[in-house]
């Protein structure tokens, strides 16, 4: 990290969450493989994003195996001053006794665009769990997009994600998540142990603005009900919260795109208006990516007056 206070990124306070939904807690237990906070099994990112020169600019970056990034691209020619962000694991997948912390800062006017190499494996979990920890913050006039590829949680995984993100009064943040009911392709269709997540959002005073928790928990509870996944293989969020364009107008926008699809989708306002938000169900992959990636460019055009590009994968 090349600016700022120095922080110990390595104490357990800093990767183990200090709470833990009760379906997934219920799991600790010492490992007999490496334990958890051994080599390989906390993966760290802390990095900060400030305009400079006309363009954003990656100004602060530290990182720790099995997390690590790509080189920052410059790639979209309608927005050539926002960096494009892929996050890597070395490891291949989550597995038992895995900590992951990501912290992303975005200073006052910057632009940035995140998302991960490919989608996110949560291996079988024989003992403990796996846990990741998201923070964001975008500073005023910023806008920041965090939009990860599909995860997918095997037989047997126990995992816990929180995603906390920090917005301005007039910065813009967009949210994607997708997450897959298994390897649907091996007939695995919620077979993992507890699949939990806290999505929550704050103003720069740290008043909750929104919170949206999931907790599936099949040996619990059912997860094939309407208010969850019904009987889809997939589900998809996307998060847009902006004052850029009034809450009714971006839910309308989203809400147009997603009913030319033909999946089961919708769009709402975010509370106080903040935005708004859309959720979208389906049974295969490419297509859930396609509304996803349509609902994002109907955004794009609203907010920025242009399209959203092709990420690039390779």
């Amino acid at each position: 990290m090349r600016s700022g206070a120095v922080i110990d990124h390595l104490v357990p306070e800093r990767y183990q969450p200090e709470w833990l939904p009760g379906s997934v807690a219920r799991h600790a237990a010492d490992l007999d493989m490496l334990p958890v906070g051994s080599p390989g099994k906390v993966g760290i990112l802390h990095l900060a994003f400030e305009r400079v020169g006309g363009r954003t600019e990656l100004t602060g970056h530290y990182q720790k195996t099995p997390l690590q990034i790509a080189r920052p691209l410059y790639y979209d020619p309608e927005r050539p001053d926002m960096p494009y962000l892929m996050f890597m694991s070395a490891g291949g997948g989550v597995l038992q006794g895995d900590r992951y912390r990501i912290d992303v800062s975005c200073g006052e006017g910057s632009s940035v665009h995140l998302t991960t190499q490919a989608a996110t494996r949560i291996y079988r979990m024989e003992q403990d769990y796996a846990t990741q920890l998201v923070n964001l913050t975008a500073g005023p006039g910023g806008y920041l997009e965090y939009l990860p590829d599909t995860t997918i949680p095997f037989a047997g995984s126990r995992y816990y994600q929180r995603l906390r993100v920090t917005v301005a009064p007039d910065a813009t943040v967009v949210l994607g998540e997708t997450l897959m009911a298994g390897r649907l392709a091996r007939g695995e269709r919620h077979a993992y142990t507890a699949y939990c997540s806290d999505v929550e959002v704050r103003d720069s005073s740290a008043r909750l603005l929104f919170a949206d928790p999931l907790r599936l928990v099949p040996g619990e509870r059912p997860v094939t009900g309407p208010a969850v996944m019904a009987g889809f293989g997939l589900l998809a969020s996307l998060y847009v919260v902006t004052a850029a364009q009034p809450a009714q107008v971006v839910a309308d926008t989203m809400h147009a795109v997603l009913t030319g699809t033909g999946l089961r989708a919708g769009a709402s306002v975010l509370p106080g208006d903040r935005g708004a938000w859309a959720r979208i169900l389906g049974d295969r992959s490419p297509e859930v990516e396609a509304a996803l990636q349509l609902t994002w460019n109907a955004v794009r055009e609203l907010l920025l007056g242009v399209p959203a590009p092709d990420r690039r994968k390779q």
